[in-house]
């Protein structure tokens, strides 16, 4: 038995001969190895090239963790979103019928909420309009739009303090505020 484990132990090592040089700590580690591998008693983790594996893992693990710097006591704002924010204006449009709102609330055109594919519910919104700059603060109750190209549903009331409602469409930016 022992012979076969050398002989795996040979066959092993010979394989190794075209890979790169194994690491410093490697290096006393070998024969350390074949010595166990030829041993009956040997158990799979002490047979293999790296009888050390376990040390250096334990070394990751025992590396101090980074932390993280404080931040200023002022709340930061929070970031603009995609597709209106600071990456650019986008189309916004306005409707001002439907039952019930996607979170469950009757749906109130004269209310000022909008719609918005991803946001989370309740979400607050200034919208702003980029031909004229004025702005509204919108939240989010609603899903969609569904039209190609808009950002943003708003109500024929939150539509109406920005926009004409003959124009239908608006490009505005937008921003989370709450």
């Amino acid at each position: 038995m022992a012979v076969a484990a050398v002989l795996v132990v040979s066959a092993f090592a010979a394989m190794r001969v075209g890979a790169s040089p194994p690491p410093k700590h490697q290096a006393t580690t070998t024969a350390a190895a074949t010595t166990a591998a030829a041993s009956p008693s040997a158990s799979p983790s002490q047979s293999s090239d790296r009888p050390d594996e376990r040390a250096d893992r334990s070394e990751i693990r025992a590396a101090p963790t980074p932390t993280a710097k404080p931040t200023s006591a002022s709340p930061k704002p929070t970031k603009t979103q995609a597709g209106g924010g600071t990456n650019g204006p986008c189309q916004a449009s306005f409707y001002s019928d439907g039952a019930r709102t996607a979170n469950g609330e009757p749906f109130d055109p004269n209310g000022f909420t909008a719609a918005h594919r991803t946001l989370k519910f309740n979400t607050m919104l200034r919208v702003t309009n980029v031909a004229n700059g004025k702005s509204v603060i919108v939240r989010v109750n609603d899903r969609g739009p569904y039209a190609a190209g808009r950002c943003l549903d708003l109500t024929r009331a939150a539509f109406a303090a920005i926009a004409s409602l003959n124009s239908g469409v608006a490009t505005v930016r937008y921003e989370v505020v709450g």
